[in-house]
């Protein structure tokens, strides 16, 4: 039966949208669940663990705070609160700018630069897990697909525009 047919036959979405965009947050749900159970050996989160590969990215140069937030992939409610935690933790450190008193840089540390170095083989295999039987067509189908979705809803200037 075809997608169309099977559509008609049951009517569980209003529209053509609607169902694509619910069978985008059952497959985020679903490949979610497999990374949050991956970054819990590490204890993290897999916004925290966002931050530090951006941080490695801009390393040894710090980042400002509001920086780091524009490039995160998705939004961080309590970016404070999250960088407490890595802060705590070790993983990163926090100054206060030189020319702006109030502009707080974060640069990653050693450690955090170690549980990097740790967690990028078994991620690669996590991400195999997750999209590994699609083939290199498939893939680049997809991005190109997701791309063109998102797209009239990012920000000017996004990096993901």
């Amino acid at each position: 039966m075809t997608r169309a047919r099977r559509r008609a036959a049951v009517r569980r979405f209003d529209s053509p949208a609607q169902e694509a965009y619910l069978a985008l947050w059952r497959t985020y749900d679903r490949l979610r669940e497999i990374e949050e159970e991956f970054f819990e050996r590490w204890d993290l989160t897999a916004q925290q663990y966002n931050v530090l590969r951006l941080l490695r990215a801009a390393h040894p140069e710090p980042v400002p705070t509001l920086s780091l937030v524009a490039r995160l992939v998705s939004r961080a409610p309590d970016i404070t609160r999250m960088l407490d935690k890595l802060e705590t933790r070790r993983l990163i450190s926090r100054t206060r700018g030189t020319t702006d008193r109030r502009a707080v840089l974060i640069g990653i540390t050693d450690a955090g630069l170690k549980l990097l170095d740790d967690v990028a083989r078994p991620l690669r295999e996590c991400h195999e897990r997750q999209l590994g039987h699609l083939s290199a067509t498939e893939l680049d189908t997809l991005l190109t697909l997701l791309g063109r979705a998102r797209e009239p809803h990012e920000e000017e200037g996004s990096e993901w525009k």
